[in-house]
């Protein structure tokens, strides 16, 4: 008997998107022992000091070793194994390579995931997180401040200079993606960062979603509307749009993930207290939108998975 290949996840989007907060999350649902994941910067060409000298910017596809991606995407793909590099943030510089070998599902997150089209043939399902622009901006200043040791001038001097490459490079990837993921800043909360934000699912039919109205209509308080859904029209297109407030009570939000963890086939049920976390410095704090929206993707992986079983 054939072994079933794995399902491949893409998270793509820009620096300081929420990548990882997102991988994370999905890879704790699913469970770690099912999952590996991949970071597709590791394929960078040359180290900071490097990309330096020849003033190129790591966002940049010319920056990165693009065929060897295609080439690892479709063995992971296959389920064969490979020999991944390794880049490191912190020091700016390589370590030495690591041998992975695909678990049931590969989550592959980064910048350029979906840039080339033998690239995104290999993806199951497509993300790509598009936040508010000045919402990326301080997560960018607050993570690279905090983790790579960054001053806030060093950041926005780094913004600036990688406008025009992100513009021509990384944006234009969100027209390939099933799922478009989009937190935004409530009305009259300009500082908020986290536990608050609204949330935009963008849902393109280039993959079937499950029907919400179940979701929504089970909601124990109905006129807060803390989950809609609307039609919509997105790069032209018509498309589903799913809306999560961020003010959404715990009680409902709990209920909602329940509902949804109910789908999950062969997943083991997860208290709700351990979803949706972020990381804000020291401090772990809960977004019930994040959450809602990985319980989602975990729902369109464990039906991919099914889909692919049947053929």
């Amino acid at each position: 008997m054939a072994t079933q290949r794995p399902i491949i996840l893409g998270i793509v989007g820009d620096s300081a998107t929420g990548k990882t907060t997102m991988s994370s999350g999905i890879e704790q649902i699913l469970g770690p022992d099912r999952v590996t994941n991949i970071c597709s910067d590791d394929y960078h060409k040359y180290n900071r000091v490097q990309r330096k000298e020849m003033n190129i910017c790591a966002l940049d596809p010319e920056c990165n070793h693009v065929d060897i991606m295609e080439g690892h995407f479709e063995r992971l793909r296959r389920g064969e194994p490979i020999l991944k590099p390794v880049y490191n943030h912190s020091t700016g510089d390589f370590d030495p390579p690591v041998y992975v070998q695909p678990k049931e599902f590969v989550i592959i997150e980064g910048l350029l995931g979906y840039a080339t089209k033998r690239m995104r043939e290999n993806f199951d399902v497509k993300i790509y997180l598009d936040p508010q622009e000045d919402l990326r901006v301080d997560w960018k200043i607050k993570r690279d401040m905090g983790k790579r040791g960054y001053t806030e001038e060093e950041v926005r001097a780094s913004l600036t200079r990688r406008e025009a490459i992100s513009a021509t490079c990384i944006r234009p990837q969100r027209k390939f993606a099933d799922i478009v993921v989009n937190f935004y800043r409530p009305e009259g909360l300009k500082e908020e960062t986290g536990t608050y934000l609204n949330t935009k699912l963008i849902l393109r039919p280039t993959i079937k979603h499950p029907d919400f109205s179940e979701f929504i209509d089970q909601r124990p308080d109905r006129k807060r509307q803390c989950l809609t859904i609307s039609l919509g029209r997105d790069e032209g297109l018509p498309v589903d749009i799913l809306h999560i407030t961020g003010n959404i009570q715990p009680v409902t939000a709990e209920t909602l993930m329940d509902i949804l963890m109910d789908h999950l086939e062969g997943v083991s049920p997860l208290p709700t207290t351990s979803l949706g976390h972020y990381a804000e410095g020291a401090e772990k704090k809960i977004s019930y939108p994040l959450a809602i929206s990985q319980l989602l993707t975990c729902y369109h992986l464990l039906s991919a998975k099914a889909n692919m079983e049947r053929d």
